[in-house]
């Protein structure tokens, strides 16, 4: 970590005291707790400022008064930690009280300094380990999404892996689409995992794609091709192992549930699509014996 600069984001209405902060950040990199590091301060008055900032620079850590004019107590820590949530939150308060300080991480701050013996030493203390605490908490996040994301595809390589052979892939498709026809099977992922994408959309923004209509034509091109129900499953496997890669717990669990939705209604659409063409070969059948009689 030597020689690096975090950048650092004070949310301060006292000017005095931002001033202070100010100029204990300036000589900070004399610090043993620093290591070397320096520290570049962006100050903004209210928590309208903040907002505004956050969105136009990253920050690698963000101090904040408590007594903001425009956001009351814990008000400013929630809507901070909504507009950036990757981001350490490190309050400042004057009060003692204990249970503020609880109730502060409770609500997703990571650290916090008591103005009345605000030093050197205890700022630089306080953004380190709100650092190092978050990243840690990132470690943690990233374990878990990778453990989920090996049980959702191990789960879908059983499920492959039960479907048993039915007179649907007995009559048509002999080996899976990915080997048999490689290219077809990436456009079909493709298509299939742009479905997905925009399904996501439509719920978090409340628009109609007709994703049904979509799938249902997809599958009609899934059984113009011959495809299995194990087809389907590689289908949805490969596209969601895309999507998954470098998004956030919460973006992985989205596709996840809404995965097993659309994976559940393209099943169903399929299964109508060879449905249909059974019954026109019987009804064909039948015509054909019909016309045999009456030679």
């Amino acid at each position: 970590m030597s020689n690096h600069v975090y950048q650092i984001l004070l949310v301060e209405d006292n000017t005095d005291n931002a001033q202070l902060i100010e100029n204990l950040l300036s000589s900070a990199h004399h610090s043993p707790l620093a290591e070397g590091s320096n520290f570049c301060l962006c100050c903004v008055q209210n928590l309208a400022g903040a907002l505004q900032v956050i969105k136009e620079k990253d920050f690698e850590a963000i101090i904040l008064d408590l007594t903001l004019p425009d956001g009351k107590g814990f008000e400013s820590l929630l809507k901070l930690k909504e507009n950036a949530p990757d981001t350490p939150i490190i309050i400042q308060t004057d009060s003692t009280d204990e249970a503020v300080i609880v109730r502060a991480f409770q609500m997703g701050a990571n650290g916090y300094l008591r103005k009345i013996d605000l030093d050197c030493n205890s700022l630089v203390y306080a953004i380190r380990l709100a650092i190092e605490r978050q990243q840690y908490v990132e470690r943690l996040s990233a374990l878990k999404q990778q453990k989920q994301q090996q049980e959702e595809f191990a789960s879908l390589e059983n499920l492959a892996q039960s479907i048993q052979p039915s007179i649907t892939a007995r009559m048509f498709a002999s080996s899976a689409l990915k080997d048999s026809i490689p290219d077809v099977f990436s456009q079909l992922t493709v298509k299939y995992g742009h479905l997905l994408d925009l399904s996501l959309e439509e719920r978090a923004l409340k628009v109609d794609y007709n994703i049904a209509e979509q799938l249902r034509q997809l599958a009609a091109k899934l059984g113009f091709f011959k495809a299995s129900p194990r087809d389907v499953v590689d289908i949805h496997t490969k596209a969601l192992k895309e999507r998954c890669k470098n998004v956030n717990l919460a973006k992985v669990q989205a596709y996840v549930d809404e995965g097993r939705l659309r994976l559940l209604e393209l099943m169903g659409y399929l299964t109508s699509y060879y449905r249909k063409y059974y019954i026109g070969l019987s009804n064909l059948t039948i015509l054909s014996s019909s016309d045999s009689d009456d030679i």
